[in-house]
């Protein structure tokens, strides 16, 4: 595959650059690195190692490269690995690979499967890391901007996980603080017999109607026929909502097809003791202060704007304290890498909890680096449906829900039988997960319902499915079995398409591995959106079921590769991918 092909070439690129330099008694030479050419024709891999070396060593460069060429040549596994090779401009290296070097690959993924491209268990850089999302307030359903959380942050821990790390998934519930308080008096609100609207209707509450189903359920249970105080009655009231809505975001998240490893609450941060632990280090630690009758965090000690308010005059935490306890947690739990996938309206907390961290770090004598937790921060996204944009959603009052995007994407319709719904379920889910991957998390984001119900080329994720069915239908009609495709003669493979499409397949691997190190899962979709494209021009320039046996073997062995590794990528991503379409 490519990867290591290019390892193979850098190492002995390697060899000849320390060559060069002992017998010319030279510095140190730089470790050489590989980077596609701008242009396909120009070959498959560039090097500019003689440009970067030709200074420090007073040579001329286009010379120093036609040394490093002429010593390849020397070395045995050079006419195996390489077909050609030429200097280009003032000193740059275009190699292309051999067609058995490149073909090679096919193998490769035909015998690793679903394991192409993933590193063994235990190979990452970390044994384990932990990705915080979605860490919705159960005060409501599960808005557009959570499932493009839900859809990054799931994603991002498949592609963690590619690289040999054990990844855990954490949902962190607000579960305490204003927002809870409000809650509770909405529904209470509702069972008075209050709507939004009356004169009577507080200020603070919230709207939608899923606040009259919550009040409709709790006065159908034994609860609402018992006395008590005032007081008893509004705790009761928030217990029953906050444990009404957090099952509803688990429907939400099923529907979805996210699942998490633990569900933490904030709540058990102030009941176990936690947060008046974390205060008491920072405060033992120097890193408060009190004034105006407020406790202060000294956050510009470690690069913030100014200082900020742990504890209000009123005695109460700002929210940023209990985030701090709960990245304590994180770290006793042994989670040296954390993620934390959250909205941009969450960049003022960063600096905050990153210096809380710093404080209770001293106090207890831990390296935890300035830079923990990692935070990728998404901006908004606007719903388009029908050509116009739509701001509300009347079941949530005042936005667009996660189900109601899965259900308009899919086409889902109130009198479809069970197992159509759920086939249309899954459409829309495969197209809202991939559309909402399908762009870099700190770029703003039109998704256009109307894109994701096309069936054709302009939809990016039936375009890439329907390149999986498509070879799905040319296997079944050749009817053999992927095993009798191990011993294919790819050297047949020889056109400009099949090469193209070499190339692509071998790539994956690292397309894993830096789209993972970049916390960028928009990557791989872009890849696979390429590789589909390949696909789609190799099928309409190669025909594969041929007359000639050994031609239509070969063909058929690349098409399974390429089938298997859009499968891969596209689990990965949490999209599914079809048989036939």
């Amino acid at each position: 595959m490519l990867v290591t092909n290019k390892n193979r070439l850098i190492t002995m690129l390697g060899n000849a650059l320390q060559g060069i330099a002992q017998e010319r008694g030279l510095g140190e030479p730089l470790e050489p690195r590989l980077e596609r050419p701008k242009a396909l024709d120009h070959g498959d891999v560039a090097c500019n190692v003689a440009l970067q070396l030709s200074k420090a060593w007073k040579l001329n460069p286009r010379e120093l490269a036609q040394d490093l060429v002429q010593r390849l040549q020397l070395q045995p596994e050079f006419t195996d690995l390489i077909a050609s090779c030429e200097i280009a401009g003032p000193g740059f290296i275009n190699f292309r690979f051999s067609n058995a070097a490149k073909a090679m690959v096919v193998q490769e993924i035909l015998t690793a499967g679903a394991q192409f491209g993933m590193l063994g268990q235990g190979s990452g850089p970390v044994a384990h890391a932990m990705i915080e999302f979605v860490s919705a307030n159960p005060t409501g359903p599960l808005h557009v901007g959570h499932g493009r959380q839900a859809a990054l942050g799931d994603a991002l821990a498949n592609l963690i996980a590619t690289q040999g790390i054990a990844v855990h998934r954490e949902f962190y519930y607000n579960d305490a603080g204003v927002q809870i308080a409000n809650l509770a008096l909405s529904v209470t609100a509702r069972l008075q017999g209050l709507k939004p609207g009356d004169a009577a209707w507080p200020e603070q509450a919230y709207n939608g109607e899923y606040i009259a189903e919550i009040a409709t359920a709790f006065k159908a249970t034994e609860q609402s026929n018992v006395t008590r105080s005032e007081a008893e009655q509004l705790e009761a009231v928030r217990q029953f909502a906050v444990a009404y809505l957090r099952n509803e975001q688990d429907i939400d998240l099923k529907i979805f097809g996210v699942k998490f490893d633990c569900y933490y609450l904030e709540s058990s941060l102030y009941t176990d003791g936690s947060v008046a632990q974390v205060v008491e280090d920072l405060q033992s630690a120097g890193k408060t202060y009190e004034s105006e009758g407020a406790l202060w965090l000294k956050t510009t000690d470690d690069g913030d704007d100014k200082d900020r308010v742990m504890r209000k005059s009123d005695g109460t935490f700002t929210y940023f304290v209990p985030d701090v306890a709960y990245h304590t947690s994180k770290w006793q739990r042994g989670f040296a890498k954390v993620i934390n996938v959250q909205g941009s309206d969450h960049h003022g907390t960063i600096a905050r909890v990153r210096s809380g961290l710093q404080g209770v770090a001293q106090k207890r004598g831990w390296d935890i680096p300035k830079t923990y937790p990692d935070y990728i921060l998404h901006k908004m996204v606007t719903v388009m449906r029908h050509g116009e944009e739509v701001k509300i959603s009347k079941r949530a009052g005042s936005y667009v829900t996660v189900r109601d995007l899965v259900e308009w994407s899919g086409g889902t319709t109130p009198d479809m039988t069970p197992e159509v719904r759920e086939q249309s379920l899954q459409r829309g889910r495969d197209a809202v997960r991939f559309f909402l991957i399908s762009r870099k998390a700190d770029t703003e984001f039109v998704f256009d319902v109307d894109l994701a119900l096309k069936q054709n080329d302009e939809n990016p994720v039936f375009y890439i499915q329907y390149a999986h069915a498509r070879i799905c239908s040319i296997l079944t009609q050749w009817g053999g079995q992927v095993a009798d495709l191990k011993s294919a003669d790819l050297g047949l493979l020889q056109s400009k398409a099949s090469d193209h499409l070499l190339r692509r397949l071998a790539e994956y691997p690292e397309v894993l591995t830096n789209a993972a190190e970049d916390l960028a899962p928009h990557a791989l979709a872009f890849y696979l959106r390429d590789l589909a494209g390949d696909f789609h021009t190799f099928y309409n320039a190669d025909r594969v079921l041929v007359d000639d046996l050994a031609l239509k073997l070969a063909r058929l062995a690349l098409l399974s590769a390429t089938r298997q590794v859009l499968e891969n990528g596209l689990k990965v991503l949490g999209v599914s991918a079809p048989a036939k379409m």
